[in-house]
Order: C-alpha cells, then structure tokens, then sequence
C-alpha cells in the first residue's frame, strides 16, 4: 500500500488553468505515483497538453498547486532536471542535426544511455547526420522518441511525439518501451489518442475532459466495467434498466446499448434467456463513451474514432 506521507511523483491539488474566459484546467486533483506507465487519453483539447506543460514548468496554473516530487516544477531547475518532455511539435535548433540532438541530450539527462540511444537509432533507421529540419515526419518523430527513452528521466512525458512513426515503427517504440521500463522502472505518461495501440501498456488511465478528470483507476480495475448489449429492442431496454448507459443505438425493432458495470453470471444468463449478445467493450469504446456521455454529445457509429483524433 503506497504511503501517504511520501510525496508522490506527481500531484495536483485543484488545478485551475484559464486562457482568457476558457478554463484548460478545471480544478484538477490527482496523485501519481512512481514507477508505473500511466495513459493521459482524452479529446484534442481536453486539456492534457495544458496539464503536461504545468507539470514540466512550461506554464504555470492560475490556481491551486502542482507539485512534482513533492516541490513546485516552475523554475525549478533541481526537479526539471529529473524530467524529459517529448511532444509532437518538438523543436530542435534549425542547424542542428540529430547526431547533436542526442549529444545534447545527453549532457542534460543524468541517466542517459548512449547505447540504447545508438540501438534505436539503428532500428529506427534514422541518418544521424542529416539536419532536423531536413528529416520526414517519421524521422523527426524518431528523434523524440529516442531522447524519451535513451534519456531514463525520472519521470518522461510522451505527447503523442510517435504519431509521425509508422505502424512498424511504432511497435518498436511499444516494445522498446516495455523492455526497458521492466528493466529501468521510472514514471512515464503517455498522452495518446491510438488507445487501442497503447491499451496493453499501460498501468493506469487518466481520461480527461473539458478540463476535468472524469476517468483514474487501474487499467486492470477499468476492464470489463462496461458492455454492449444487443438485440430486440425491448429486451434491450429492459435489461439495462436500473443501470448507467453511456451509449444507445438502435435500427428498427434492433437496439445495442453500452452499460456500465460489471456482469454477474446471473444477469449473463438472464441476457441469454432474452436473446440478448453481450460484447466487451474495449479500452478505446470506453474512452469514447466515457467522453461522449460526460458531454452530452451525439456521434454516430462511423465518427466514433474521430472523437479522439
């Protein structure tokens, strides 16, 4: 059982962030604790980057505290040292290539491996002496991705930096990740809208929305909270009485509802008794519902997805 007197790697005690009229943080609390692979998932503009940046002293909240080994990150150069911060739009000096980058790197991260750093590179198939502003998407995606993991900080922050990477190359990225956290344990957050991709990495999910956090739990203690239910309409809706639904569809005399909570075997059987299918909903559906529900908002089958693009 974790220890309440030990700070945690990560806390937030009401976190309120406004640009302008427009709260990016709406009183935001949560504890993260060390060692573990946490998913920050939620809609462009939900407000992860926003909560990132506070926790790596690129910005600062407008209210409440955040504190990251239990100081205050903002021109904090003793806990700033301790994290790296890989994001999509990373920017790199307009002559430097990427033999340099990773040379700078290295001078800044206490824990940097330079020959994990020259692995990836290799698998990644990245020229290292080509300029930054010269390299493809794909490529200047590598570069992040290796300074976030070669780096071993204490605490790493991957903003969807490997979203300009392959599916082959992405699966490197996974599997390079695992590999070392389960050889290097540290605190990293990927902030990711491929759920599915990322589903089976992570320890815990944060999912956030409009500012505030409406999801954190255990990856573990997340699946199998929901199901889709499907079949005669009538019995559809009957059986799901009582409960929480996230999500109706229906076509004719056909209906499928998404419903939270777990199935006894009891109400299994009850479902095959009516005709009813039952179907696992998947880490990704969730977050989608989840999102939808806590907005209200309509989306159709097809535009799902789009929901986290």
């Amino acid at each position: 059982m974790n220890n309440p007197t030990t700070p945690a790697a990560i806390e937030l005690r009401q976190v309120t962030k406004t640009y302008r009229d427009a709260k990016a943080l709406d009183e935001v609390s949560l504890r993260l604790e060390g060692n573990r692979i946490y998913g920050l998932l939620g809609r462009n503009g939900a407000g992860k980057t926003t909560l990132m940046s506070v926790l790596t002293g690129q910005g600062f909240q407008t209210s409440g505290e955040a504190l990251v080994f239990g100081q205050r990150p903002y021109e904090n150069d003793g806990v700033l040292s301790r994290i790296c911060f890989i994001r999509e739009s990373q920017k790199y000096p307009d002559d430097f290539n990427a033999r340099q980058a990773f040379k700078s790197a290295s001078l800044f991260f206490k824990q940097w491996d330079q020959a994990f750093a020259d692995q990836l590179v290799e698998e990644f198939q990245l020229p290292l002496n080509r300029r930054i502003k010269k390299l493809s998407r794909g490529q200047l995606s590598a570069v992040g991705v290796i300074i976030g993991l070669a780096s071993r900080a204490e605490i790493t922050f991957f903003d969807e930096p490997y979203l300009g990477l392959d599916a082959v190359a992405r699966q490197i990225f996974y599997d390079r990740l695992v590999e070392d956290f389960a050889a290097h344990p540290r605190t990293i957050i990927l902030s990711s809208h491929l759920i599915d991709e990322v589903a089976n990495l992570l320890e815990h999910v944060v999912l956030i929305d409009r500012g505030r956090i409406i999801m954190d739990d255990d990856a573990e203690a997340i699946r199998g909270t929901a199901v889709t239910v499907a079949g005669n309409a009538s019995a559809v809706q009957s059986f799901a009485a009582g409960r929480e639904v996230l999500h109706r569809e229906s076509l004719g005399s056909l209906a499928s509802w998404t419903v939270e909570g777990r199935m006894t075997n009891a109400e299994r059987a009850e479902a095959a008794e009516l005709g009813l299918e039952l179907a696992p909903v998947s880490l990704q559906q969730l977050v989608v519902r989840k999102t939808m529900a806590a907005t209200d908002a309509v989306v159709d089958t097809d535009s799902e997805l789009e929901v986290l693009k």
